[in-house]
C-alpha cells in the first residue's frame, strides 16, 4: 500500500512504531496512514466492531459523512439530525448503526462497555417513534468494512494502520473528516507529524 518512490512515504514507513497484532480486539480504532491510496479508506478512522483470529474483522468508517440525512435514505423515517455515513464498501445498500448501550437496544452486538452495533433497523425506528433515540447516541451507516482471516494483521504489520482507542462520545458524535487529524494528534508528537502531512505532497 506504500509508494516506494515517495521519499516522504519511506520516512514514515521507517518511523519506529509497531503494534502487537496479538492484542487486536473489537473496540479498537484504526487510523489510516497518510499514504493509504484506497479511496474507501484514505484518511479514515474505523471502529472495529467484530474481531477474531479465525474469522477476521468487521468495522465502520467513522469520519466519512454524506450530505444527506437518514430520512432521505429510509422511507417512513421522519426524524431530523441523523446524518448518514459511508461505513465501508461491503453491503453498501444496507443500513447499519453503532449506538450507545444506554439506549437499551436488545438485538445488538456489544463492542465496548458503552457501545454496540446492529442492523436491526426496526428496533431503532421504534425507539425513534417513541422519542427515545437522541441523535447523539446513535450513528447510521451504509455498508461496512470487512477483513478476511489474517488480512488486517498483515496490513497493520505493513504500517497501513495505527491502532488507538476513542471515547464513545467521539465515536458517535464526530461529524467530519477532521477526526483523522485529531485522533493522530492525540497520540503525541510522532503521529502529529503524520497529521500535518498534506494529502497531496506535490502541492505543499
Amino acid at each position: 500500500m506504500f509508494n516506494p518512490k515517495s521519499i516522504e512515504n519511506n520516512f514514515f514507513h521507517n518511523l519506529s512504531y509497531s503494534f502487537d497484532t496479538s492484542k487486536l480486539k473489537k473496540g479498537d480504532v484504526l487510523i489510516s496512514d497518510p499514504f493509504l491510496l484506497d479511496p474507501n479508506f484514505s484518511r479514515s478512522v474505523i471502529l472495529i466492531t467484530e474481531y477474531s483470529v479465525e474469522d477476521g474483522a468487521v468495522g465502520f468508517v467513522l469520519n466519512k459523512p454524506t450530505t444527506i440525512e437518514l430520512s432521505e435514505v429510509v422511507e417512513s423515517f421522519y426524524g431530523n439530525g441523523y446524518l448518514f455515513y459511508i461505513g465501508g464498501p461491503v453491503e453498501s445498500d444496507r443500513v447499519f448503526y453503532i449506538h450507545h448501550n444506554d439506549l437499551g437496544i436488545t438485538d445488538s452486538l456489544q463492542v465496548t462497555d458503552n457501545l454496540g452495533w446492529s442492523s436491526n433497523f426496526e428496533e431503532a425506528r421504534k425507539l425513534h417513534d417513541s422519542g427515545k433515540l437522541p441523535p447523539t447516541e446513535i450513528k447510521f451507516f451504509g455498508g461496512y468494512c470487512g477483513w478476511s482471516q489474517g488480512q488486517l494483521e498483515q496490513e497493520i504489520t505493513e504500517k497501513s494502520w495505527i491502532i488507538t482507542n476513542l471515547a464513545s462520545e467521539h465515536v458517535l458524535n464526530a461529524r467530519d473528516e477532521s477526526l483523522w487529524k485529531q485522533s493522530l494528534q492525540q497520540l503525541g508528537k510522532k503521529f502529529s507529524i503524520m497529521a500535518d502531512f498534506p494529502e497531496n505532497p506535490s502541492m505543499n
